[in-house]
């Protein structure tokens, strides 16, 4: 039961951080999902770029439901991943709304990881 909590527990974070590859296919993607004006090739090509770091970064915590040896890196990648998002918006601050949904999410995410790693079996004696 444990390890299906966990695999559960890993496939939310999973497809939070999966999820915004969907950016990588238009500009109008990401300014749907963000909220944004993209008014420049450069913020266009790096918020694009950041959207195929997310598929990378939610690709690899799904695929360590398998790997079960790379469960803690996938948990570790996805929380500073995650944490460094919510930390940049507090510390920087005056975000939007949909930047605040995503900050939920990545809240919601780290809650996720938090359970994956409480419920790590326990090495045997």
């Amino acid at each position: 039961m444990r390890e299906k909590a966990r695999t559960l527990a890993l496939i939310g974070a999973g497809l939070i951080n999966f999820i915004p590859v969907i950016g990588v296919l238009s500009a109008r993607q990401i300014q749907q999902s963000y909220g944004v004006d993209i008014s420049s090739p450069d913020l266009e090509i790096l918020l694009r770029h950041r959207a195929v770091l997310f598929g990378l970064a939610g690709g690899f915590i799904l695929y360590s439901t398998y790997r079960k040896d790379l469960q803690n890196l996938a948990i570790g990648g996805g929380f500073v991943s995650m944490v460094s998002f919510i930390a940049l918006a507090v510390s920087i601050g005056g975000y939007s709304a949909a930047l605040n949904t995503i900050i939920i999410a990545d809240v919601t995410g780290c809650i996720f990881l938090l359970i994956a790693l409480a419920l790590k079996p326990s090495k045997p004696n």
